[in-house]
């Protein structure tokens, strides 16, 4: 049997380690939501809750850094501004929140690394982004406050953090309840939305660990752990190698910003009744095995998924993993599901496509005596 390369690399696709800690707490007004859902302290409204989340970059924030080392382009930070907010709002919108919400950041730097340049264009990234999405969208996200630390014996080059706060009349929420006889609708991760400046390759800021090895090579030290002796950068390419795609690099690709649906999903719970609709799924951490996290006796059978974008068949080239782990580990294809009533299903792939947003039905639910996950890909069927 092949090596789980990510749990050598001392990462775990799954958390399962997270989620047996985080068992004894509570679990809010909704339980089993995607989001948290407390109550409304702040106002004391009985009609309101309040949602409320933390995330982060990962290790793209090493990508990053590795990048501008080879280039000096500061731009990279922007994109990994873009990261962070996207990780946090597009949980949030699954749960039917759209704002307003507020931001609160929080980068730990290695000062010898990471000068002060690097953390104003991460600020001017994340203040941009927000004024796109009002601007365009009317999607409000006040930029609160944050943290900036030298934490030199800690961090070796840079982390990124954030936490969202928003509130939501509890009448509007999703409960995420997956639906047998329901279908889904997938959105793709890959190509080029409305609001987006260009390509993105669709990778989004899950697996960027097992990306980043494979497929790199480095002459940074401070970019790993020693302990990982030859499992680190064992990869082929430099950040600036060419890619598949005419004008854009390996380094390029897998730094492509996370997409936000938000602008989508707003549009869809304008137009569509959130009755209609049993859950909507950010496909982060889990990757298209993250919809079990949120099912009960239902049998979720995907037959019809996206092509896979191709940095997916690069990854699992270069490290050699079963396609089955890469099902489990990154997005293929698309990144946000909404479980819905097969009436709505054609008006919301409408919507998405009206942003330039691929989308279609891709899988359908059953009811079952128990929880399972059938995907059926181009690379075999395969059970979860």
């Amino acid at each position: 049997m092949k090596q789980d390369k990510y749990k050598e690399l001392g990462v775990s696709s799954d958390k399962k380690e997270v989620h047996n800690a985080i068992r004894s707490l509570s679990p809010g007004l909704f339980p089993g939501s995607f989001c948290k859902i407390f109550a409304d302290t702040l106002t004391g409204s009985p009609d309101h809750g309040l949602v409320a989340h933390a995330d982060g970059t990962g290790t793209k924030s090493v990508m990053a850094y590795h990048y501008w080392k080879e280039t000096g382009d500061l731009n990279v930070f922007h994109n990994l501004a873009i990261d962070a907010v996207v990780m946090n709002l597009d949980d949030m919108i699954c749960v039917g929140a759209l704002g307003p919400f507020t931001y609160t950041q929080n980068i730990n730097r290695n000062s010898v690394h990471i000068p002060y340049e690097v953390i104003e264009a991460i600020i001017a990234g994340t203040a941009k982004f927000f004024e796109v999405l009002e601007k365009m969208y009317d999607i409000k996200i006040t930029y609160n406050s944050g943290e900036t630390a030298d934490l030199n014996d800690a961090v070796r080059t840079l982390t990124l953090d954030a936490s969202m706060v928003g509130r939501i009349a509890l009448t509007d929420v999703i409960k995420t309840n997956i639906k047998p006889g329901h279908v889904i609708v997938g959105l793709a991760s890959a190509g080029e939305a409305f609001y987006e400046e260009e390509y993105n390759s669709g990778i989004g800021s899950n697996g960027i660990t097992l990306a980043r090895h494979c497929l790199f090579s480095t002459t940074h030290p401070e970019m790993f752990e020693p302990t990982l002796g030859d499992k680190a950068y064992t990869g082929k390419y430099k950040p600036t190698t060419d890619s598949f795609l005419v004008g854009f690099d390996m380094g390029q690709l897998v730094l492509s910003p996370t997409r936000t649906y938000a602008p989508v999903v707003k549009e869809i719970l304008g137009s569509v009744s959130r009755n209609s609709i049993s859950a909507m799924i950010h496909c982060s951490g889990g990757g298209q095995t993250k919809c079990l996290n949120f099912a009960d006796s239902v049998h979720i059978i995907k037959n019809d998924l996206f092509e896979i974008p191709p940095i997916f068949y690069d990854i699992q080239r270069e490290s050699d993993q079963p396609w089955q782990y890469m099902y489990k580990t990154f997005n293929m294809g698309h990144r946000f599901e909404i479980y819905c009533d097969k009436k709505v299903a054609e008006k919301i792939i409408e919507i998405s496509e009206g942003h330039d947003v691929e989308a279609k039905i891709v899988g359908y639910v059953d009811p079952a005596n128990k929880k399972e996950l059938t995907i059926e890909s181009p690379h075999g069927t395969f059970t979860y």
